[in-house]
């Protein structure tokens, strides 16, 4: 034949084998997402009464948690009223329209409830929410 190689030895290689390169980004993916399950953000356990009829809140500048204890965490860090009353004082510092949801416990008293809406709303936070969880709308 007379355009056949004569031998296949002077034959270049002109492709790269990606096939490890797959394999590797295979395995590290799998090893990410098998590790991604063990990494857990932390937080603060409360049990969030139930209302069928809740909305989604938006613009939250400042997160309030009241714990069945009476502890109050404010953007997830342990403080008094007096921490709250300065993170407060900060966010209407940065932006005037600042807004708080309030997340406590079921089984927190009605008055610390209260009290910590007297605090905020006295510090100027006008708008503001009442954290819950999502229920089941009743059947009709």
């Amino acid at each position: 034949m007379a355009g056949a190689p004569q031998n296949d030895d002077e034959d270049m290689i002109s492709g790269i084998n990606v096939t490890p390169l797959v394999d590797i980004t295979l395995v590290l993916l799998i090893i990410f997402m098998v590790t991604a399950t063990y990494i857990v953000r932390e937080s603060i356990e409360v049990e969030l009464p139930r209302a069928a009829h809740g909305g989604e809140s938006v613009g939250v500048m400042l997160n309030i948690v009241l714990t069945k204890d009476a502890k109050i965490y404010v953007d997830g860090v342990e403080g008094s009223e007096d921490d709250l009353k300065r993170k407060v004082a900060d966010a209407l510092a940065k932006d005037k329209d600042a807004r708080a949801i309030i997340s406590a416990d079921k089984s927190s008293f009605h008055g610390a409830v209260v009290h910590i809406i007297d605090v905020i709303k006295g510090q100027g936070i006008a708008k503001f929410a009442i954290n819950i969880e999502k229920d089941q709308a009743a059947p009709n």
